[in-house]
């Protein structure tokens, strides 16, 4: 019962200023890349007089699965197109609302007392930097990390030596995990994911021609009826709002 009625009070703790306002919070679908700097951009926004966004983290591939499903939530910010497209197609984004918000690099990781360097250009022979070990990577066949780390190894020639060896992670921060803990010698992540961790580092830099464009576009979604969605997706797509994922290593769009 103390537990119960703690919990109640939490809670009547962070919903009563956004209740006394007259306004609910944003609930945001958000690619896992993007946990540091979506966070800190949901803090920037609570700052200044809002309620503080509700951000949920995952592959884009789950929270688009999520937004079809009807999930309660105002806007999604994937980390490929195709998985908005998905909504798109399915009419399920508000018209007007879709923007290409950053951009990324695509790297190969490894522990940070590795001294592993692979110079991914093509040709290269990821197999043997692996040493007999695993290959850490977001599903290819779903995750757009995944996605585009199967299509830049493919371009350079060493996908098909190197498939049978990989661990399919649910999401680029679970692929980030392996390599963190030493379940694997090597993982293929975002810069951006590489700069948050201090367990890795980077052991090779993927051509930016190896694969296509890493586009995190956001939108609101079509049965969005919250104000304070539409109102924070125009502070991230502003020059403020996008000087914050800067910051944490993205490129503006």
């Amino acid at each position: 019962m103390i537990r119960l009625l703690l919990s109640i009070a939490l809670w009547l703790g962070l919903t009563m200023p956004a209740i006394a306002q007259g306004r609910r919070a944003a609930v945001v679908l958000a690619a896992a890349s993007l946990q540091e700097s979506m966070n800190a951009a949901a803090d920037a926004w609570a700052r200044s007089g809002h309620p503080r966004p509700v951000v949920s983290f995952a592959a884009s591939s789950a929270l688009a699965r999520q937004a079809a499903a009807g999930a309660p939530a105002d806007l999604f910010v994937s980390a490929d197109v195709e998985w908005m497209d998905d909504l798109s197609r399915r009419g399920l984004l508000a018209p007007g609302t879709r923007a290409d918000l950053l951009g990324n690099r695509l790297v190969l990781v490894a522990p940070v007392g590795s001294a592993t360097r692979v110079a991914l250009r093509p040709g290269v022979d990821v197999r043997r930097a692996l040493g007999g070990g695993r290959l850490a990577m977001a599903d290819p066949d779903a995750v757009p990390a995944g996605r585009y780390g199967k299509a830049a190894l493919e371009r350079l020639g060493g996908w098909r030596q190197v498939a049978p060896l990989v661990v399919r992670a649910e999401n680029v921060r679970a692929a980030l995990a392996l390599v963190e803990r030493g379940a694997a010698p090597l993982g293929i992540v975002y810069a951006t994911d590489a700069r948050a961790s201090a367990k890795v580092r980077v052991a090779g830099v993927f051509p930016a021609g190896s694969h296509p464009p890493i586009v995190y576009p956001i939108a609101r979604l079509k049965a969005s009826r919250n104000p304070e969605g539409e109102a924070f997706r125009r502070f991230l797509t502003s020059r403020a709002g996008k000087a914050i994922f800067v910051r944490y290593g993205f490129t503006a769009r």
